[in-house]
C-alpha cells in the first residue's frame, strides 16, 4: 500500500578495594586548601561541560531524527490526507483522537466525545480513556488550544515535534545513566553515539511517530537513571526524597502512556526480587521501589476509570506477593550457605504460588479476559502446545513477535557495540556471581573474604541493578523482536559504562596480574576515545549521505480511497475491513468502524475475527449476516490480504482463518487430519466475479488496483 519513491523535481553493596585508601587521600587533601579548591573547581567544570554536552547531543539527535522523517516523506510538501495516511496502522488511530479533540467545539465536548465514543466500534459506546492510553493526545490537544501558537505551527507539527523532543530527553537520560554508573561524562557521550549509529535497532520513531512506546520509553529511561542514582549509598535525605519523587513521576508517566507498561515493570520487579534475594540491594530501598510501582500503576488505573486489565495484571499480584512473603519469612537472610539457599528456594516458591493465587482470584472476581490472547501467544510461542486460536496465531506469524534475527548482532558488531557489551557483561557477571556466593555464605566467611585484600570483588548496587536489568531485557528481546528497543538502548548505556568504569578495569587488570592505577586511568579514557573516533570515521559520511537523500511519500491508491469515502459516503456510514486500514479510515474520514488495531479487548477480538471472514471460505449470506450484525454499510477488501504471499503457508491471514474455521488450507502442503474441505469458495475472490448469489447482498461501489469497496444491501 504505502511506498517510498525517489523525489521528482521540486514541486548490597560492595566497594572497590581502594575505597579506604581513597578516603584517606581525600582526608589528606582536605588539609590542603589549594588542592581542595582545585578539585572543587574541576568538578564544577566537568559537570558544566558534561551537562552541556548531554543537552547538545540530545537536541542534535532529535533534529537528526526529525530531518530523516522529513526527507523520507517530504512531509512539509504533501497533502494533509497523505500526512495522515503516513501514520500507519494503530498510529493513525491514536492520532485521530488528537485530531478529534482539536475539532471539538469545546474541551468539555471533546472529553465527552472520548468518554462516550460510538464511532470507534459500531453499535457500541466505549470509554476511550478507559480502554486506550491516549491521555498524551488529550494533553497535547489542550496545550495546542490553550497556547497562542496556532498561527505559527500546524497541529500535526506540534504533535510530531513533541515526539521528537521526547527523543532528546530519551538520549539525555541514557547519557546521564551511563555517566552516573561510570563517573565520567565521556561514557555518556559514547552511549549517545552508539544509540545514533545503531538507530535501526535502537528506535523506530521516525516512521512510527504516534506509537505508544515512543511516548513511554523516554520516561522509562528517566526512571532507570533515577533508580541508578537512588541506589547510591549514603544519599542525603533531601536528595533521596527528590530522587524518589523523580522515580514516582517517571514511573507514573511511563505507565500512563503505554498499555504494555505492566509487563515491562514486571521485568523490573523481577530484577529487584533477584537482587534483594541475593542481598545485593538495601532492603528498604527495594521496598520503596515496589511501593512506587504499585502506587503509580494504581493511580493510572484510577485515571483509566479502573481499567480491569491493570487490576488483573501480574505486576500487582507479584509485588503484593513479594511484600507478604517478606513479612512471613523475616529470617530469610541468616544462616550458612546451604541454609540460606534452602530459604531462598522456599521464598521463591511462596512468591510464585501467592502470585498465581492472587492473580487468579482477581481475574475471576473481575471476569477479566482482556490479556487472554497474550498468554495464549506466550504458551504457543514457547512450545507448550500448538494452537489454532486466530488471535494467538496472528501474533505468532508476525515477524515483530518472532525471535530476534541474527543479522541484528551483525549490525551491532559493526559499531563495536556488541563486542564491548559482551566484554563488560562477562566481567560484571563474574563479579556478580562472586558477590552473590559471598552474600549467601555465612557471616564469618564473608569477613574472611573481606580481609583478602586485593582479591576482594565488589559490585555496587547501581551496577548490580543495571546488570540484571540488561540480562532480563536481553532475554525478552531475544524471544520477541519488537521488544529489542528496550534492550539495545540500555545495551549502549551498559557497554559505555563498562569501558569507562574504573571498577571494571581494576577487576580485569587484577585478574591478569597487571593492576596499576595509571593503567586504569589510561584504559578508561583512551579506549572510549578511540571508539568515538572510529564511529565518526566510519559512520559520519554515511549519515551525511542519509541526510542528503530526498524521497517522498507515495500511496495514490490509499489517497484515492480516502478521498472517495469523504466525497461519496454519509458521515455516519459504518465501514468494515482490516484493522490496519480502518485506523486510517477513522483518521482521514471520521467514519464509524467495526473494528480497529487496539487489540486489548476480548469482545473486539471476537468481532475482528468475525469481520475477517471476508477473507475466509464462507457463503455470501453468512458474511453479509455477520457484517450487518455490526451495522456495516460498506466493506473494504484488500488484494494484499486476499492474495497474500508475504508470509509462508500457514501464516497468511486467509490460512489462519481457514484453520480456525476447521477448513483445509490452500496450496500444496500438509494439513491436519481433522481439517475438512470448505463447502464454499473464498469470499474475497468469488465476490469479484459478480455472481448473482453475491450481487444480491453486495454492490461494488469503488475499485482501484489495491482496494474494492462493496455496499451491503439492507433488505436481506
Amino acid at each position: 500500500m504505502i511506498s517510498i519513491r525517489q523525489r521528482k523535481g521540486i514541486q548490597t553493596t560492595e566497594v572497590s578495594e581502594d575505597y579506604t585508601a581513597q578516603e584517606e587521600n581525600v582526608k589528606l587533601e582536605d588539609k590542603l586548601p589549594s588542592s581542595c579548591t582545585n578539585r572543587r573547581l574541576w568538578k564544577i567544570l566537568s559537570f558544566t561541560v558534561g551537562g552541556t554536552v548531554a543537552l547538545c547531543i540530545g537536541l542534535l539527535t532529535s533534529v537528526y531524527l526529525a530531518t530523516l522523517h522529513e526527507n523520507d516523506l517530504w512531509f512539509s510538501n504533501i497533502k494533509e490526507v497523505e500526512r495522515e495516511i503516513s501514520f500507519r496502522t494503530e498510529c493513525g488511530l491514536y492520532y485521530s483522537y488528537y485530531k478529534q479533540m482539536l475539532q471539538a467545539p469545546t474541551l468539555m465536548q471533546g472529553f465527552r466525545g472520548l468518554i462516550y465514543d460510538n464511532k470507534t466500534e459500531s453499535m457500541r459506546t466505549i470509554n476511550l480513556l478507559q480502554r486506550m492510553n491516549i491521555y498524551q493526545e488529550v494533553f497535547l490537544s489542550i496545550l495546542y488550544r490553550v497556547l497562542p501558537i496556532q498561527k505559527y505551527i500546524e497541529p500535526v507539527y506540534f504533535y510530531i515535534y513533541t515526539l521528537f523532543g521526547l527523543q532528546a530527553i530519551y538520549v539525555t537520560a541514557l547519557y546521564i545513566t551511563s555517566w552516573l554508573l561510570s563517573g565520567t561524562w565521556l561514557s555518556g557521550l559514547l552511549a549517545a553515539f552508539w544509540y545514533v549509529t545503531n538507530r535501526i535497532d535502537t528506535t523506530r520513531v521516525e516512521f512510527t511517530i504516534p506509537l505508544r512506546e515512543n511516548w513511554a520509553l523516554p520516561f522509562f529511561a528517566i526512571q532507570i537513571a533515577s533508580i541508578t542514582y537512588f541506589l547510591r549509598p549514603n544519599l542525603q535525605p533531601l536528595s533521596q526524597r527528590l530522587t524518589l519523587l523523580a522515580i514516582f513521576i517517571s514511573t507514573f508517566l511511563f505507565s500512563l502512556t503505554w498499555q504494555f507498561n505492566q509487563f515491562m515493570m514486571l521485568m523490573q520487579a523481577l530484577v529487584l526480587f533477584i537482587l534483594d534475594s541475593l542481598d545485593m540491594l538495601p532492603a528498604m530501598k527495594v521496598t520503596w521501589l515496589y511501593g512506587i510501582q504499585l502506587t503509580g500503576l494504581l493511580l493510572v488505573c484510577m485515571l483509566q476509570f479502573f481499567n480491569s486489565m491493570i487490576l488483573g495484571s501480574l505486576l500487582i499480584s507479584f509485588n503484593l506477593s513479594v511484600l507478604i512473603a517478606r513479612k512471613l519469612q523475616k529470617n530469610l537472610k541468616t544462616g550458612n550457605f546451604l541454609n540460606r539457599l534452602g530459604k531462598l528456594l522456599l521464598h521463591l516458591f511462596v512468591v510464585l504460588c501467592l502470585t498465581l493465587f492472587l492473580n487468579n482470584i482477581i481475574k475471576k472476581i473481575l471476569n477479566l479476559k482482556s490479556d487472554e490472547h497474550i498468554f495464549k501467544f506466550l504458551k504457543a510461542k514457547f512450545g507448550f502446545g500448538a494452537t489454532r486460536d486466530f488471535d494467538a496465531n496472528l501474533y505468532l506469524c508476525e515477524e515483530a513477535f518472532g525471535l530476534l534475527p541474527f543479522n541484528t548482532f551483525e549490525r551491532l558488531s559493526d559499531t563495536l557495540l556488541f563486542y564491548a557489551y559482551i566484554f563488560v557483561l562477562s566481567i560484571t557477571v563474574i563479579a556478580a556471581l562472586a558477590v552473590a556466593f559471598r552474600n549467601l555464605s555465612d557471616s564469618a566467611n564473608q569477613q574472611s573474604m573481606c580481609k583478602m585484600g586485593k582479591y576482594t570483588i565488589g559490585l555496587k548496587p547501581d551496577t548490580a541493578y543495571n546488570l540484571i536489568h540488561t540480562i532480563l531485557f536481553g532475554f525478552l528481546a531475544l524471544s520477541t523482536m519488537r521488544m529489542k528497543y528496550l534492550w539495545t538502548s540500555h545495551m549502549c548505556v551498559f557497554a559505555s559504562f563498562g569501558l569507562c568504569s574504573p571498577e571494571i578495569w581494576e577487576l580485569l587488570l587484577k585478574l591478569i596480574h597487571l593492576y596499576n592505577p595509571k593503567r586504569i586511568c589510561i584504559m578508561r579514557y583512551s579506549i572510549p576515545i578511540l571508539i568515538l573516533l572510529y564511529l565518526c570515521y566510519k559512520f559520519w559520511p554515511g549519515m551525511m549521505d542519509e541526510l542528503s537523500e530526498l524521497r517522498e511519500f507515495y500511496d495514490p491508491d490509499t489517497v484515492e480511497l480516502m478521498n472517495w469515502i469523504n466525497a461519496n459516503t454519509p458521515g455516519k456510514a459504518v465501514f468494515a475491513g482490516s484493522m490496519q486500514l480502518l485506523a486510517g479510515v477513522k483518521l482521514c474520514t471520521g467514519r464509524t468502524l467495526t473494528n480497529h488495531p487496539h487489540y486489548e479487548d476480548n469482545s473486539l477480538r471476537e468481532r475482528t475475527k468475525a469481520v475477517y471472514q471476508i477473507y475466509a471460505k464462507r457463503a455470501p449470506e453468512e458474511v453479509h449476516a455477520l457484517l450487518r450484525s455490526f451495522g456495516t454499510d460498506y466493506v473494504i477488501l484488500e488484494d494484499s490480504i486476499c492474495y497474500e504471499r508475504r508470509h509462508r503457508r500457514g501464516c497468511r491471514r486467509r490460512a489462519l482463518l481457514d484453520v480456525a474455521n476447521g477448513h483445509m488450507m490452500d496450496g500444496p502442503g500438509e494439513n491436519d487430519p481433522d481439517l475438512k474441505l470448505a463447502g464454499h469458495p473464498r469470499f474475497c475472490e468469488e465476490i469479484k466475479k459478480n455472481l448473482p448469489s453475491y450481487t444480491a447482498y453486495f454492490t461494488r461501489v469503488f475499485q482501484n488496483k489495491t482496494f474494492h469497496v462493496y455496499k451491503l444491501s439492507r433488505n436481506k
